[in-house]
């Protein structure tokens, strides 16, 4: 008996120790092979990085991330995030990686730490076919160009003395802002331009043949970060192996240049900055944002004017006796408020003079004039539910006095209705300017450097997200309490009791 429960013992330890061994054999496994790491990028730059037919992404990039994942036994899961907020997502711990075709600069470096180049690049100037006046970065002094936000595109543009910038959120807004004839050139990659030029509806673009410089790509990651290492080891793999090679000739038919191990030396004081320099910076930004909070309130009271107009006819229309003009007030409104502001911004910035231009008519939109008329048109549509239900909320005897009185329909409204509904439309006119405010933010896309484009603009130079952001939250916070106030005391002006 005692010599059987001795062995049941025993087999029970052994069990254990097996079950704990195979537990770290399964763990050292995972460790080794089944590490995932995330992986960022903006699908909008082809042939690096776009949306596959079928959903998914595809590209040079994505074939060459995928290749060094399975070379360094780690897999890849991607997510879509804008160009500019990449070095800010990898700062935060957010991301393991990033792939965007991203240009390695002593600038970046100090931020995140680069993996040895992987791409050999250089940017060009993208003009439009029937123009020869353009051939260097000297024949743009003055003009009005075009790039991405945070590139060295958009970085060189800068340097150029007294040209007129307008940076968008991706290379193909930038084309096509070009195309529109809205600016004189673009200054972006060479090898996704002149994609976008065999591939895309841009036969009026052509690229000045000269690169303007000579620039390697690389994976970005957070500050020493440990998966760096693991990078660089599926990446030598494929360019020893080549594998990188067939996907190089693949995306561009033809053999790949040679690669350095570095596009630099590194350099020593490549650390993140100290508190005093990014208070700094969030000084010497104030009078940046301060001139923007300026633009963003003009744009707002422009706007919300011309949606009072318009919104109060559409609203008075709502209650016309034609069948038709009720639909088609009706259908204004199911319109505007169905569907998102970006994508109305982008209808009238970018599709109307696109539309016109395909019917043989040139036409461009000056940025404020095309922000104030999207703007507009939604606020309207809101404004006009807005004087509806205040024309709806004024008593019938007001409307059978005034026709007793002799009075007709256009009177009534405009002596009678419209001072009493006014009153009591003024909170929610409040409130929809508010919202108007912070909604002007949304005309960043097309480059109007209001409030928040410029705190864009500071990070994609400084690298600084929070600190920025935080600032420009504070500034939309006091116009936002200010505007508040102001429509209180307007309220308490026009109520006659607490007059």
């Amino acid at each position: 008996m005692v010599k059987y429960r001795r062995s049941n013992w025993l087999n029970r330890l052994l069990l254990g120790w097996g079950c704990l061994v195979l537990i770290l054999i399964t763990q050292v496994s995972y460790a080794t092979t089944g590490k995932t790491l995330i992986v960022v990028t903006e699908p909008v730059f082809p042939p690096f990085e776009f949306q596959a037919p079928g959903g998914g992404l595809q590209g040079f990039d994505i074939d060459v991330v995928n290749a060094i994942g399975q070379a360094a036994g780690f897999q890849v899961k991607y997510q879509s995030i804008p160009f500019d907020g990449i070095i800010p997502a990898l700062k935060a711990g957010t991301a393991d990686a990033a792939v965007s075709a991203m240009t390695i600069t002593p600038e970046r470096a100090k931020v995140v730490s680069f993996s040895r180049p992987y791409f050999k690049a250089g940017l060009a100037i993208a003009v439009a076919k029937n123009n020869e006046t353009v051939k260097t970065l000297d024949d743009l002094q003055g003009k009005a160009i075009a790039a991405q936000i945070g590139t060295t595109g958009a970085a060189t543009a800068q340097k150029i003395p007294d040209a007129k910038v307008r940076t968008f959120d991706s290379a193909v807004l930038a084309l096509q802002e070009l195309s529109n004839g809205n600016v004189e050139a673009v200054i972006n990659d060479a090898p996704v331009t002149q994609y976008a030029i065999k591939t895309g509806n841009l036969q009026d673009v052509r690229v000045v043949s000269q690169l303007l410089t000579e620039e390697y790509y690389g994976i970005p990651t957070a500050l020493n970060s440990p998966n760096l290492e693991l990078i660089n080891r599926g990446l030598t793999t494929i360019l020893e192996n080549g594998t990188y090679a067939q996907i190089y000739r693949k995306w561009f038919g033809t053999d790949p240049p040679p690669l350095p191990t570095s596009a630099f030396a590194p350099s020593a004081s490549a650390t993140g900055p100290a508190s005093l320099e990014a208070l700094k910076v969030i000084t010497n930004a104030l009078p940046a944002l301060l001139a923007g909070a300026v633009i963003t309130l003009q744009l707002t009271a422009i706007s919300v004017l011309f949606g009072l107009i318009l919104g109060s006819l559409i609203g008075i229309a709502r209650f016309s006796k034609t069948l038709p003009l009720r639909w088609v007030a009706r259908a204004y409104i199911d319109f505007f408020r169905g569907t998102p502001l970006l994508v109305q911004i982008f209808m009238v910035y970018f599709g109307i003079p696109a539309v016109l231009k395909g019917a043989g008519m040139t036409f461009s939109f000056d940025r404020f004039a095309a922000a104030v008329l999207a703007l507009s048109l939604n606020s309207a549509a809101y404004i006009a539910e807005i004087v509806r239900g205040g024309i709806q909320s004024i008593e019938a005897g007001q409307s059978e006095a005034a026709q007793s009185l002799g009075l007709d329909s256009v009177q009534m409204m405009r002596y009678v209705i419209l001072p009493q509904a006014f009153r009591r439309m003024l909170p929610p006119l409040g409130n929809e300017f508010i919202s108007l405010l912070k909604d002007t933010s949304l005309v960043a896309v097309i480059g109007f450097e209001e409030l928040f484009r410029r705190g864009q603009l500071i990070v994609a130079e400084n690298y600084l997200p929070f600190e920025i952001y935080a600032a420009v939250a504070f500034v939309y916070l006091v116009l936002t309490l200010l505007s508040s106030q102001f429509f209180t005391r307007l309220e308490h002006w026009m109520d006659p009791v607490k007059r």
